[in-house]
């Protein structure tokens, strides 16, 4: 099950790839003319095509000129994705960018874990702005997660690289075939209306939900389209980036040999991963659901929990 790259960045890109049970989508521009920018994506998928792992990321500043502190993030994502526990790899991510974060720069985040067996998605918001989710079933759209966290002691679901010591929450969500979630950087909530007001999350919503039934692999750049026109100055003064998943409902195919050479694999990290000082095998969370499904995905729908409602 280990885990490897398949996108990764802060450079200019608009590309899609299918996972198992997912079919995603990135679009990323730095700030003016830059090379890179300040805003990070990564995606992995193991090598069994069942977890993959995502992460759109907003480096404090733009352009060039944080590029740097973002491919340092990047980095650190390869050396932590294959810990499949979503609360430790966020938390080492976060120690790890803290110690390196330069003059005092941090990111907000949104990291998102996808299990294909049982269509769970777990959802850590550090800081970013709220993922908007569409509904199939209901051809409905909203936000993921509460705006206001619940009162805790400490520092909790703050931006990567203020604390060292934070503690951060993980929305789990079931999604059917045809749902969507769309992530973004503040370049569009802080675009302006047509009468100069800046949109925000409640405008944001508003126009997603009046471009009617825009397919998936249409949402990008018909939304961005959409913000351009609305004012001259729109997604032109930051970095931009979205990244877009859809459940397909379907899981990658793979031949005998493509099943053996990834078991192989895994049974090579797991001997390495017997050495006390190794990082340890990335099994999945030990729960019925989960491990009953990596072996038979019937298993998986059958202890399938009741799917959230988003608040």
């Amino acid at each position: 099950m280990q885990c490897m790259e398949v996108w990764g960045g802060s450079q200019l890109t608009s590309s899609g790839v299918e996972l198992g049970g997912l079919d995603v989508w990135v679009y990323s521009k730095p700030f003016g003319e830059a090379q890179r920018g300040g805003d990070v994506y990564y995606v992995s998928s193991c090598a069994t095509g069942r977890i993959a792992r995502l992460l759109l990321a907003d480096v404090s500043g733009h352009g060039q000129s944080v590029a740097s502190t973002a491919a340092d993030l990047r980095t650190l994502m390869r050396r932590f994705v294959n810990r499949l526990d979503q609360k430790e790899f966020v938390r080492l991510l976060n120690e790890q960018f803290t110690a390196l974060s330069r003059h005092g720069s941090f990111a907000t985040a949104v990291v998102a874990t996808f299990f294909a067996p049982t269509g769970r998605l777990s959802v850590c918001n550090a800081g970013h702005p709220r993922s908007l989710l569409y509904r199939a079933a209901d051809r409905t759209w909203s936000f993921l997660g509460q705006h206001e966290a619940p009162e805790k002691k400490g520092p909790s679901n703050i931006p990567l690289g203020l604390f060292q010591i934070a503690d951060y929450e993980h929305l789990d969500v079931e999604l059917s075939a045809g749902d969507c979630l769309i992530s973004y950087t503040d370049a569009l909530t802080e675009s302006c209306d047509a009468d100069g007001e800046m949109l925000g999350e409640e405008g944001l919503l508003r126009i997603v939900k009046l471009l009617g039934d825009v397919p998936a692999e249409n949402l990008i750049p018909s939304l961005l389209k959409e913000i351009a026109e609305r004012y001259p100055e729109n997604l032109s003064a930051d970095d931009v980036t979205l990244l877009v998943l859809r459940a397909n409902g379907g899981a990658l195919k793979f031949s005998l040999s493509d099943k053996l050479h990834a078991f192989g694999r895994f049974l090579k990290t797991f001997i390495r991963s017997l050495n006390p000082r190794a990082d340890r095998a990335p099994f999945p969370d030990a729960n019925l659901a989960n491990l009953g499904g990596a072996i038979i995905p019937a298993l998986a729908r059958r202890w399938r929990a009741p799917r959230p409602t988003p608040r």
